[in-house]
């Protein structure tokens, strides 16, 4: 993927939301806090050590917060910041043209996606 021009005011976005997965764990994230298994399940095909740099990532951009539960074993939980929170309606316009794309143009199938 080719950087974004410095002039660009998408650019801190962009290069936030690129990473694989990043965007995904945001959506599932919406409905509120999630422990890392939960999470890793309704993503689906994610390893875990891609999902741990993406959280982690997330996490160190203030996106994301990590709470440790004093539990034995110990949880993790993970949930958006409020600044996680303002992405939300990005995602869902991108879901709203995603709908669109598939249902009125016939593009993208779920099957290529």
């Amino acid at each position: 993927m080719q950087k974004p021009s410095q002039n660009c005011p998408l650019g801190p976005c962009i290069k936030l939301l690129s990473p694989a997965w990043t965007l995904e764990i945001i959506y599932y994230l919406r409905e509120g806090t999630l422990r890392f298994g939960e999470l890793r399940q309704a993503l689906g095909k994610v390893s875990s050590k891609v999902l741990t740099t993406r959280l982690r990532e997330l996490e160190k951009n203030r996106i994301v917060k990590r709470k440790v539960l004093p539990t034995n074993p110990p949880m993790v939980e993970y949930s958006l910041t409020d600044i996680g929170l303002e992405l939300l309606p990005i995602l869902d316009a991108f879901s709203k043209v995603s709908v669109k794309l598939q249902n009125e143009y016939g593009l993208f199938n779920k099957n290529e996606i």
